[in-house]
């Protein structure tokens, strides 16, 4: 799934690790992803935290989708900052699971959490083209 995500990776997105129900992934942030306030648009920090979530959920195999994300910003991200998130399985019931995903970044006094991101999956048929 994540090799033919064209989104991620025209924003750098690097996949470190993944396995069943986690997954960790990297961003920098660049000039294009700052906003007016000179720190990085939460849409960007939102969508590392989605493709972690989204590698994390479909580790099972099936085609599995997000039915809803929140995400709560908890430190500006800055340009040039290296973020990571990573993404674990919480729960799995029927066709649903529940995803907590962690942004951060490492700073000389250890890791700084940028977002926290809960994301609820459902899994799906997949369709036919």
């Amino acid at each position: 799934m994540f090799a033919d995500d064209q989104a991620s990776k025209a924003l750098g997105i690097e996949l470190i690790e993944a396995a069943e129900g986690h997954a960790v992934a990297t961003m920098r942030v660049t000039e294009t992803m700052v906003n007016g306030h000179d720190i990085a648009h939460g849409g960007y920090v939102f969508l590392l935290a989605d493709t972690t979530f989204a590698c994390a959920c479909n580790s099972h195999g099936p085609m599995t989708v997000a039915a809803g994300a929140e995400i709560s910003f908890v430190a500006a991200g800055k340009l040039g900052d290296h973020l990571i998130a990573t993404a674990t399985e919480r729960t799995r019931y029927g066709r649903n699971g529940i995803y907590d995903v962690t942004v951060h970044r490492e700073t000389p006094d250890g890791p700084e959490v940028v977002a926290e991101f809960r994301g609820r999956s459902r899994t799906i048929q997949k369709a036919s083209r």
